[in-house]
């Protein structure tokens, strides 16, 4: 009785941390929390993809509503991006839950060494040039790329979609982060039901883990806004080359 209530408060905590972590670096809790389920609690890369979206998906859901609130977008367009996201994720993530763990674990750290490039590369950039009128009719492209993503790791449709509509289109940061978020909220429910189909999600690790996010998210979100930006990317970008390369050196050398 004693055990079973520290391993389950022992998941809270460590899924305070990872939502804490997740709001300091707006990355999102799941590009931390499945290396660590893969690493440090043997799950294979399908299962912890899963059991990473029982975090994520009550994250973004709330971080999609209270953004709404403050930086509205329109009806038209959110639909227009979730719907086709929502899709896309559904079929790709049926393929995704049955795939083979060690191409999956290696697509899953190739997307973390582009990840950092990416964050490096944004710690340099100029100002945004002015906005564009958003055309609604590219947004389910869009939804297409983010839905794939989604669909195949778990994570990153924001992460592909921002640039999108950032550098593509036009989109000044509010409107890109609202849309982004339209298409990642839905979407890692989405996933997470069709994990959940393929008995791909451990709810015994996930839901503890979701309840301490929940918890600490708001807490990482304020921190990152008194954090000087440049060196704090550059320090996590190299977290995640050092992580995506022990994600497929570690289970071999363990093996």
């Amino acid at each position: 009785m004693m055990s079973s209530a520290l391993h389950l408060l022992s998941f809270v905590v460590i899924g305070a941390s990872l939502g804490f972590m997740g709001g300091v670096f707006g990355i999102g809790g799941g590009i931390i929390a499945v290396p660590l389920l893969v690493l440090g609690f043997g799950l294979d890369q399908p299962l912890a993809q899963g059991t990473a979206l029982v975090l994520m998906a009550p994250n973004l859901l709330v971080g999609w509503w209270r953004y709404h609130q403050r930086h509205p977008v329109s009806g038209r367009a959110m639909a227009a991006i979730a719907v086709s996201a929502s899709a896309t994720t559904w079929g790709i993530a049926h393929i995704a839950a049955r795939m083979d763990p060690t191409v999956l674990r290696w697509l899953f750290s190739a997307f973390m060494v582009l990840l950092a490039a990416r964050l490096v590369h944004t710690a340099r950039r100029q100002a945004p040039p002015a906005e564009r009128p958003l055309n609604v009719r590219v947004l389910p492209l869009v939804g297409m790329v983010g839905g794939c993503s989604m669909g195949l790791l778990g994570i990153g449709g924001g992460l592909l979609a921002g640039p999108l509509l950032s550098g593509w289109m036009g989109q000044r940061q509010t409107t890109a982060q609202g849309l982004s978020l339209a298409l990642v909220a839905p979407s890692s429910v989405v996933a997470l039901a069709t994990y959940a189909q393929a008995q791909r999600v451990d709810w015994q690790l996930g839901l503890p883990m979701a309840l301490g996010g929940v918890l600490t998210v708001s807490a990482g979100v304020a921190l990152a806004h008194r954090l000087p930006e440049k060196p704090m990317r550059t320090a996590f970008a190299a977290m995640l080359v050092g992580t995506a390369a022990w994600l497929i050196v570690g289970p071999m050398w363990m093996a």
